[in-house]
C-alpha cells in the first residue's frame, strides 16, 4: 500500500494544498469566461465582429491546449509546485498585456499567454490529488476543486457586469491580474509535490526518450480513444453557451440588459457548482462512470435541442434550458475520472494532460467555429445578431454532442469496485 493510501481522509495538509491550488484555479475560470459578459463591450470598443470575438475567446483555449502535453512532462519531471508557480507567472504577464492592450491583435496575444499559463492548473491539481489521496476519492475531490474554481466563473457574470459599469472592464481585469500574481506566490509557499515517503520523491529522473515513450504509451491505449471523443466535445459545447454566446443571446434575442443576462449566467454557474457536488460521489454510489457521463450528456443534448428548435419562446424557456445545461454538464467530470482510471500512476502527468488537451482543444475549435456560424448570418438593423443565427449555432452543438456520445458509448467502463479489487490484490501480492 502506498504511503498516501494509509493517510486518513481528509488529510489536513493535503486538503490545504488542494484548496490552495483550487483558489488559484479561480483566476483561470474568471479570465476564460469573462467574454460572455463583456463580449458586446469588446465588440463595440474595438470595432470587431462575432468572428473576431470567437477567435479571441478561442485563443485562450488554443494557448491552454498547446501547454497540455509539455506540462505533462513538466509535472512528471519537476512536480506541480515549480511547474504551476512558473506558469502562473506567465498567466499574470498575459493578463497584464490583455488589460493594457490598445488593439485586437494585442488582446489576442494576451489571451494566448493567459491560456498557456493557466493550462497547468487543473492537471496540476489532479496530480496533487492523485499523490496525496487514494483513488476512490479522486472524483469527489476534483468536483470540490472545480466547484471552488467556478467561483471565478461567478465573478465573471453579474459582479463583472456591475464592476465594469463602475470602473470599466480594464480596471476589473487589473484587479484580477494582481490576484493571479498573489496566487502564484501562495502556490510556491504552500504546495508540496507529494507526502513524505511517496515514490515520486524517490524517483529516478527519466531521460527525454523515456518521457516520450511514456507519452506514446498513453496515446496508443485503445481504451482512451472513445473517451477522448466525448472529452473533446462535451465541455466545448456547454462552454460555447455559458462562456461566450449565452450572454449575447439573452441580450440580443430576449432583450435582457447586461445585468439581467449576467444574473442568468451567474445562476447557471451556481447550478453547475451544485451539479459538481451532486455528480462527484455518484460513481461510488452507482459503481459506474460511463453511464453517469452518458446520462448527463443526453439531458444536455435535449436542452440544446430546445434552444435550437424553439422559435420565439417566452424568456423563461431559454433561461431554464441554460440553467439545466449548467447542472447536467457537470457530468463531464465523470469522463475525466473515467479516463484517469485507465492511466497508470507512473504516467499520471502525461495521461491527464492528454485528457485535458482534448478538452481545451475542443473548446478552442468550437469557440472559433461558433463565431463563424453566428457571423454567417446577416445582422439585424443596429448590428444585433438574429434569433436564426443563434438557433443555427445551438443546432450544430446538439449534433456534435450526439456524435460524441455515440462514439463514447463504445468505451469500456472503469468501475470504482474494479479499482478497489485491483488495489487489494496488489496489496496482498
Amino acid at each position: 500500500m502506498q504511503p498516501a493510501e494509509r493517510r486518513p481522509f481528509p488529510h489536513r495538509r493535503g486538503l490545504i494544498i488542494v484548496t490552495t491550488m483550487a483558489t488559484a484555479y479561480m483566476a483561470s475560470h474568471f479570465f476564460r469566461a469573462s467574454n460572455v459578459t463583456i463580449g458586446l463591450d469588446l465588440m463595440r470598443d474595438l470595432a470587431i465582429g462575432p468572428e473576431a470575438l470567437g477567435a479571441l475567446t478561442g485563443a485562450f483555449f488554443f494557448g491552454f491546449a498547446a501547454m497540455q502535453i509539455p506540462c505533462g512532462f513538466l509535472f512528471d519531471h519537476f512536480g506541480p509546485r515549480r511547474t504551476v508557480t512558473g506558469l502562473l507567472i506567465l498567466a499574470t504577464i498575459g493578463g497584464a498585456i490583455f488589460t493594457l492592450a490598445p488593439s485586437w491583435p494585442v488582446l489576442l496575444t494576451g489571451r494566448v499567454l493567459m491560456g498557456a499559463g493557466f493550462g497547468v492548473m487543473l492537471i496540476g491539481t489532479m496530480v496533487v490529488v492523485t499523490r496525496w489521496f487514494p483513488p476512490d476519492r479522486f472524483s469527489t475531490l476534483i468536483a470540490m476543486v472545480m466547484s471552488i474554481g467556478l467561483l471565478g466563473n461567478l465573478a465573471a457574470t453579474t459582479p463583472l457586469a456591475w464592476a465594469s459599469e463602475a470602473i470599466g472592464w480594464r480596471g476589473v481585469f487589473g484587479v484580477a491580474v494582481v490576484f493571479t500574481a498573489l496566487a502564484a506566490i501562495a502556490v510556491w509557499l504552500v504546495v508540496r509535490d507529494a507526502p513524505s515517503g511517496h515514490p515520486f520523491l524517490e524517483r529516478t529522473a527519466e531521460a527525454p526518450r523515456q518521457m516520450l515513450q511514456g507519452l506514446m504509451e498513453v496515446l496508443r491505449n485503445p481504451r482512451l480513444k472513445p473517451i477522448l471523443a466525448l472529452n473533446f466535445c462535451s465541455y466545448a459545447c456547454t462552454f460555447t453557451v455559458q462562456g461566450l454566446w449565452g450572454g449575447p443571446f439573452l441580450r440580443e434575442v430576449h432583450g435582457m440588459s447586461a445585468i439581467e443576462a449576467g444574473n442568468v449566467l451567474l445562476a447557471a454557474v451556481v447550478t453547475y457548482q451544485f451539479g459538481m457536488l451532486a455528480f462527484g460521489p455518484l460513481d461510488r454510489l452507482l459503481d459506474t462512470r460511463k453511464w453517469i457521463a452518458i446520462g448527463g450528456s443526453l439531458v444536455v443534448i435535449a436542452l440544446l435541442a430546445i434552444l435550437a428548435l424553439a422559435s420565439q419562446p417566452p424568456a423563461w424557456v431559454p433561461v431554464a434550458a441554460i440553467l439545466g445545461i449548467g447542472f447536467f454538464s457537470a457530468s463531464s467530470t465523470m469522463v475525466l475520472t473515467h479516463g484517469r482510471g485507465i492511466i497508470p500512476d507512473r504516467l499520471i502527468g502525461r495521461g491527464m494532460s492528454t485528457l485535458n488537451t482534448s478538452v481545451m482543444l475542443g473548446v478552442a475549435c468550437m469557440q472559433t467555429l461558433s463565431g463563424v456560424i453566428v457571423g454567417a448570418f446577416e445582422p439585424l438593423a443596429g448590428g444585433a445578431r438574429s434569433e436564426t443565427a443563434y438557433r443555427a449555432l445551438f443546432g450544430v452543438l446538439t449534433l456534435v454532442l450526439i456524435v460524441a456520445v455515440a462514439i463514447y458509448s463504445r468505451s469500456s467502463d472503469v468501475r470504482p469496485s474494479d479499482e478497489m479489487r485491483a488495489r487489494l490484490k496488489a496489496h496482498e501480492a
